[in-house]
């Protein structure tokens, strides 16, 4: 495994680091200084498995050690400590896009415990990036995703700005990364952000950095996305929820390549090309829009096979199969959450599926499959699409009877979470409807729910809908 780096001028605090970590064989590196490191890093060979700095030392600061290791390792999970436990200086912490943040004193057991969370953090991305690049950039047979491979094809050579459209977990980011890849961008970076997820007011600062006492924590300068991304491309995600004023002002930078940080008189100049999901403002650009899964049904079992194996190879198990049965019941359910709810779908069946063979029975509640009400005969995989239609669906009762019902099942039963989990069910089902109904639009699924930007976001973060 890789060393875990600490770096703090105080000796020791390394020393009681050292020798915690040691026990939990752990491998360690230490530094005193900020220019050590960064000299240090240019050996690609030997980066860390965690970053743990203190925050204020000779020489240089800890906050900005930190905002540029992520501007060349975004994966690397990094730990702020520092002896000034105040507001300001966590909120610039996690601003910089921080693991965690560790007050002195610590206590040591606490310590080891954070920076073996930030280890496992490490190692899933090394799996991730593994399992991406042993596969296919994109998958899909059906004609409405040989028109997206298509264009992708004739805007390799293109600087153009291009926007996409489609569905929350169509796969956007994968046509973003395909985009830069094959662009005369690809040795440059490739940065992505997804805007809905950055709270309002630190959202300019993301996009276009701040210079040093800008604002309350800003204890250093920092680079913003759009720096970062000089020379590559920058993929802005969820941008229809955007504030209109900082929609106004990115459509600025846009039409000539200049900003200021907030804080800032001075315009910075970058050389970016935006690969955005959709403005309020209408652009002279490339629109290229992404098909639904439902549009697409021939390719589920293909994307199903596929991802059964990907997932089986990050949790080094054997890869499970699916019956044509099973096939045909997903080939039935509407995939409000598209290629992403799928791809979860079957990293929860390599999981939990008891035999190596999937049957419809084994397919997850979402699902909602009961095997009797499935036409049971084998159907070639390459007629699977074909014969969707044909298959024969029980008209269900009402939902009231049916939530009755499956309540009494688990209130049958020794739970004592029946409220929540049902709870958890039933504000899943009403998301994904609001937002299959509005194309992914948060701001309008939210509208027609009745309930708040703020709460939609936070439901889909608190029910795990948007992972992956």
């Amino acid at each position: 495994m890789k060393p875990i780096w600490i770096v703090d001028d105080d000796q020791s605090i390394r020393f009681v680091l050292e020798k915690a970590l040691l026990r939990e064989q752990l491998p360690t590196r230490s530094f005193t200084n900020v220019r050590d490191v960064l000299i240090a890093l240019e050996d690609e060979d030997k980066t860390p498995q965690v970053l743990v700095s203190d925050i204020r030392m000779p020489g240089g600061s800890g906050l900005d050690l930190l905002d540029k290791v992520k501007a060349r390792y975004p994966g690397l999970p990094v730990i702020i400590m520092t002896a000034y436990s105040d507001l300001d200086s966590a909120v610039s912490a996690f601003q910089g896009g921080a693991f965690e943040y560790l007050p002195k004193p610590f206590d040591l057991s606490k310590a080891v415990e954070l920076i073996r969370r930030a280890v496992e953090e490490s190692q899933r991305e090394e799996v991730s990036e593994e399992g991406m690049a042993d596969t296919p950039e994109m998958l899909g047979q059906a004609p409405a995703m040989q028109d997206v491979f298509r264009a992708i094809g004739r805007l390799s050579q293109s600087n153009v700005t291009v926007m996409i459209t489609g569905e929350s977990g169509s796969g956007k980011e994968l046509v973003a990364r395909a985009l830069h890849k094959h662009s005369p961008r690809a040795n440059g970076p490739f940065v992505a952000i997804n805007t809905a997820a950055i709270p309002k007011d630190l959202l300019e600062s993301e996009l276009f950095g701040h210079e040093r006492g800008a604002f309350t924590g800003a204890q250093t300068m920092r680079r913003g996305r759009f720096e970062q991304a000089d020379g590559g491309t920058l993929f802005l995600d969820e941008i229809g929820d955007m504030p209109f004023d900082l929609q106004t002002r990115l459509l600025r930078v846009l039409s000539d390549g200049h900003f200021y940080r907030v804080g800032g008189h001075s315009a910075v100049k970058t050389n970016v090309r935006v690969i955005a999901e959709d403005l309020f403002h209408r652009l002279n650009v490339i629109r290229l829009r992404l098909p639904a899964l439902r549009e697409r049904l021939e390719d589920i079992p293909m994307l199903t096979r596929h991802f059964l194996q990907q997932s089986a190879r990050q949790l080094g198990v054997e890869p499970k199969r699916i019956s044509d049965t099973a096939l045909l019941w997903l080939g039935k359910f509407a995939f409000p959450g598209n290629v992403r709810q799928l791809e979860n779908i079957c990293h929860w069946l390599t999981v939990m599926a008891p035999a190596q063979v999937i049957e419809a029975k084994d397919l997850p509640p979402e699902v909602a499959v009961d095997e009797t009400l499935v036409t049971a005969s084998p159907v070639p995989a390459a007629a699977t699409a074909a014969a969707v239609n044909t298959v024969a669906v029980h008209v269900p009762q009402a939902w009231e009877q049916g939530l009755t019902e499956e309540a009494n099942t688990l209130l049958a039963t020794d739970r004592t979470d029946v409220w929540d989990v049902l709870t958890a069910r039933f504000e899943s089902c009403l998301i994904h409807s609001a937002l299959a109904a509005t194309r992914g639009r948060r701001i309008e699924a939210a509208q027609k729910l009745g309930i708040g930007r703020n709460t939609i976001t936070r439901k889909i973060q608190e029910l795990g809908l948007e992972e992956n």
